[in-house]
């Protein structure tokens, strides 16, 4: 079915308003969620099926469940914001929705419609529309399918649930518009030609984490990937997209090739920088020469993109051969150029020309 008609429970024990005015206040990341979840079947029988819009809460799963032995997982983030004018919107969600068909393809599961996809996320909005932070918060909303069959072999399931959950989020990054610091690692690589890079499971942040870990020990926000063949050339970071400013004003991000993530805000700030006059190129870049451009002052800024963290500068650089800083290791004016100009369309405060927002109700 391309499109369904959900049966709405609410949630008979939702969070106090008092309890939930508090976590608006300072939501963190991930930590809370709202009252109500989205969730619809698949089966190899039925097809897309069952469509509800119910009380957030566990699920019930065979300890022979298929996702807990093949990992066939997929997953979304995207946010929903409140607009300047009062309105709650989404950002190019139809976006999103390519990217869930597209990763569910290559992990041999079921393609979830488009328009059905966007009708789940509609809906949960709709329902938990309170959730939404003021201020510089959003909703984080993540869209998520998993294989749902009891079985133990290799082949792809015939039974899946795709779900949408919600939390209200602030900053990703401690500290807010900080410059971050990234460790390069020299020793895990993300993906490889060939892989599930370019598709967004779970089992690719899962392969991340020992590299994240490495970073947090050297006192770094986020790790770099360089890639699987060379370990020479920049990929991406463990959850963004990177982008290198020259001194010229020109723009430099790594090119898509089945090892990097597609990301829709990395697609979004390349068609702003280019409306700006910009001159974007996607090319590879290598490390030795993220460093040579530092010190000669040939790189001007570095930053990450990604929709958690929407844009952040990246101030130092550390490796187990040195370390060298970007700039005067603070955000520059191309950053907060480009941040601003998505921020505005995503809050309302900037003319949305290319019709990014998708107004929920």
């Amino acid at each position: 079915m391309d499109s369904a008609t959900f049966a709405i429970t609410r949630n008979d024990n939702p969070v106090p308003t008092a309890e939930r005015d508090g976590i608006l206040a300072d939501p963190g990341f991930g930590r809370a969620f709202t009252d109500h979840m989205v969730t619809i079947n698949w089966s190899a029988g039925l097809g897309w099926h069952d469509a509800q819009v119910r009380p957030r809460g566990p699920f019930s799963l065979d300890p022979a469940c298929a996702v807990l032995h093949y990992a066939q997982e997929i997953f979304e983030g995207m946010k929903a914001y409140r607009t300047e004018d009062g309105a709650v919107a989404l950002f190019r969600p139809a976006e999103n929705a390519r990217r869930f068909a597209e990763s569910a393809e290559r992990m041999a599961m079921p393609a979830l419609p488009e328009a059905l996809f966007l009708q789940a996320v509609d809906a949960l909005v709709a329902i938990d529309g309170a959730w939404i932070p003021g201020g510089d918060g959003s909703l984080y909303l993540r869209p998520f399918m998993f294989a749902s069959e009891t079985f133990l072999g290799v082949r792809p399931a015939s039974e899946y649930i795709f779900c949408v959950i919600a939390c209200p989020v602030g900053p990703y990054f401690k500290g807010g518009r900080k410059a971050v610091t990234v460790w390069v690692s020299d020793q895990y690589t993300r993906a490889a030609r060939g892989g599930t890079g370019a598709a967004k499971c779970g089992g690719n942040y899962a392969a991340s984490l020992v590299a994240q870990a490495e970073a947090i020990r050297h006192e770094c926000d986020q790790v770099v990937f360089l890639d699987a063949v060379e370990h020479r050339w920049i990929e991406e970071l463990g959850g963004m997209n990177i982008f290198f400013v020259m001194d010229d004003g020109s723009i430099v991000t790594p090119p898509l090739g089945g090892t990097i993530l597609p990301g829709i805000t990395r697609a979004s700030i390349i068609e702003l920088a280019r409306e700006a006059g910009m001159t974007v190129s996607e090319t590879p870049y290598a490390f030795d020469q993220w460093a040579a451009d530092a010190a000669s002052g040939r790189l001007r800024e570095t930053f990450a993109c990604g929709t958690a963290a929407v844009v952040s500068a990246i101030g130092e650089v550390r490796s187990a051969g040195g370390s060298f800083t970007i700039g005067n290791g603070g955000e520059g004016l191309v950053t907060a150029q480009l941040r601003e100009a998505l921020v505005g369309i995503q809050r309302g405060s900037r003319t949305d020309s290319r019709n990014w927002l998708h107004r929920v109700g």
